[in-house]
């Protein structure tokens, strides 16, 4: 007879802590399972408890929180996945992975033991009770075997649903914007069975990538970068071209069955509080139609509207200007002299293919960069969760994905300073050259880098894929710690009065807050009751405090009923789809949802 395994001090350490709180709920005894937690810990939850993303710091937030939301979620249960393993440093760390269920939810978690006692606790809600995603041994059948007048294939299903959504029957979620936020969501509900219609100004799925200028690409790699339910084959390139990217879209939006309307421009939007539905204004093939949806979702981008600086003489410059996502790339500026204001991804970028072109191109970067290279990034800053060298041992994407939100943005920044000063080691000459041709760098405030940058403000920073050699060798030329005085008919005037002679002047110059298109269609009060959309509170440049502990009105509940926002990058389309999904489910679906810690608004724009 075999004899069984014995299980791991760690693990057994770890079966006793999901145990004693498991009891500590099931006797509703916040005060007992607060006291499992460390003194300086951190519960994240995704959905799971608070019907919310919320990050809750010490004991006394976490006990706060179960008080209130204990009852509506009971019973629940703890348990230790014990298909994975349980990492124990051997100095009073040890970490593993769980899972979760309550009164309506399943769910799965992480969990770090600092000297016996939580130090941080991840809870993420993976499915409904009842409202299970028919995935795996639940998949539909789809052919109907067997004889059967009068039955519709699955084309004359699919024809008349797409023929009755947003005509004779009103879709549950209206989604505004098709790009990858906007997709994997849409399929994701579609999972869920929830109704529900995407719309996207653009003639195609994808446009919203075909359009940009010709060099742009991922700067992301691929293990980063999924989509939910169909990864990219294991041949796709690291980094993807947009056009590439523009096609695997449109391709998705078909096989996944997404409802979705091109060449539509929503006009208006209104709440109307006494029916609790939106009424939407749209245009379509020149045609004005209203929708009447519950539930209605943002998804026009994180970066929000196309932020134009106001210059002087913008109104007597004889030449073109362009905000940096309106660029149709270099082949027009061949010979010609182009200024583009700004020194992040889309300048360089840019930058960079007006200079292959044979443009005469000239940067001017009015603040300080943040450089990192995409070798260096890939080995140091993203290695040991995107990468093949991640999957061999046994990373997946799912699991990176936890991995990386089990990390409080609190204590986030005390775990990327190692990071990058390991980066600006091993990068140190082509950074004392960067500097030398008169570029200016940091670090972040605090020297945490790229991520914590792009979390806190969103700008600020460039991933380098070659521009920067150009502007070490003056290919590119480089006006650095100044700013612009005004236009003349044909030239850039600088603060200290140089002139750059100019037949096209670039703005990129980012983007305002995704609330800046709640103000175009829904009003400017609208906007203001939802507030700044992005941003920890980290009271860093260009996020200022108080502190929020998460992305301000993302994925989650907002101070305007039945409005929601969807953005970021592919990765976080991919994972937090998920949990936006499930939200508006619960809703479709009638379920008790009592929300926790609502997003609280301190700054409007």
């Amino acid at each position: 007879m075999q004899k069984q395994q014995e299980t791991p001090p760690a693990a057994r350490q770890l079966d006793t802590v999901l145990e004693q709180l498991t009891q500590a709920m099931a006797r509703h005894a916040p005060e007992e399972a607060a006291a499992l937690f460390a003194d300086d810990s951190y519960w994240r939850d995704l959905v799971m408890f608070t019907w919310n993303i919320r990050t809750l710091e010490g004991r006394d937030q976490i006990r706060e929180m179960l008080a209130q939301q204990l009852e509506g979620v009971a019973p629940v249960t703890f348990k230790r996945d014990d298909t994975e393993p349980v990492s124990d440093d051997g100095q009073g760390l040890v970490e593993g992975w769980l899972r979760i269920e309550t009164a309506l939810a399943r769910g799965y978690g992480h969990i770090r033991l600092k000297h016996g006692r939580i130090g941080t606790f991840l809870t993420t809600m993976s499915e409904l009770k009842g409202h299970e995603e028919p995935l795996g041994v639940r998949r539909p059948m789809g052919a109907e075997h067997g004889i059967r007048r009068g039955r519709q294939t699955w084309q004359e299903r699919r024809q008349q649903e797409q023929a009755e959504l947003g005509t004779t029957r009103q879709p549950y979620v209206l989604i505004i914007g098709g790009g990858q936020g906007g997709i994997a969501l849409g399929a994701r509900l579609r999972q869920l069975d929830v109704p529900t219609l995407i719309i996207d100004q653009h003639a195609r799925p994808g446009d919203s990538w075909r359009r940009r200028y010709k060099s742009l690409c991922l700067h992301d790699p691929v293990w980063y970068d999924h989509l939910p339910y169909i990864p990219f084959p294991e041949n796709w390139p690291v980094f993807a071209p947009k056009d590439k990217i523009g096609d695997w879209l449109e391709m998705y939006v078909k096989v996944m069955e997404l409802n979705y309307w091109s060449s539509t421009v929503c006009k208006r939007v209104r709440y109307d509080a006494s029916s609790q539905a939106w009424e939407v204004e749209i245009e379509r093939d020149g045609q004005t139609q209203i929708l009447r949806p519950q539930q209605l979702v943002f998804a026009t981008g994180m970066s929000g509207k196309p932020n134009i600086p106001k210059i002087a003489g913008q109104d007597v410059f004889k030449g073109e200007q362009q905000h940096s996502s309106q660029h149709p790339g270099p082949e027009a500026y061949a010979g010609k002299k182009v200024v583009v204001i700004g020194a992040n991804n889309s300048a360089h970028d840019i930058c960079a293919a007006l200079w292959e072109a044979g443009a005469d191109v000239t940067m001017v970067q009015r603040s300080s960069t943040h450089i990192v290279r995409s070798d260096s990034l890939m080995e140091i800053g993203l290695g040991d969760l995107y990468s093949e060298r991640a999957l061999a041992a046994g990373v997946t994407t799912r699991k990176a994905d936890l991995l990386f939100a089990s990390l409080p943005y609190r204590i986030m920044a005390d775990f990327q300073i190692p990071v990058y000063d390991k980066i600006r080691e091993r990068d140190a000459d082509f950074y004392r050259q960067l500097e030398a041709a008169g570029f200016m760098l940091d670090w972040g405030d605090d020297g945490s880098g790229l991520f914590m940058k792009y979390l806190r403000r969103a700008s600020g920073y460039y991933i380098d894929v070659g521009a920067c050699q150009l502007i070490i060798d003056g290919s590119i030329k480089l006006r650095s710690r100044t700013d612009i005085s005004h236009l003349t008919e044909d030239a850039v005037v600088l603060a200290d009065g140089t002139a750059l002679p100019a037949d096209l002047v670039v703005y990129a110059t980012g983007y305002g807050s995704m609330n800046g298109w709640v103000a175009d269609l829904a009003g400017q009060e609208m906007a203001d009751r939802v507030g700044k959309c992005w941003g920890l509170g980290s009271d860093t440049t260009k996020d200022p405090g108080p502190w929020e502990g998460e992305q301000r009105n993302m994925w989650k509940p907002t101070q305007q009923p039945a409005l929601w926002f969807h953005g970021g990058n592919l990765h976080q389309s991919r994972h937090y789809s998920q949990y936006l999904a499930l939200q508006l489910k619960a809703r479709e679906a009638g379920l008790p949802v009592q929300v926790y810690g609502a997003q609280e608004v301190h700054h409007l724009r």
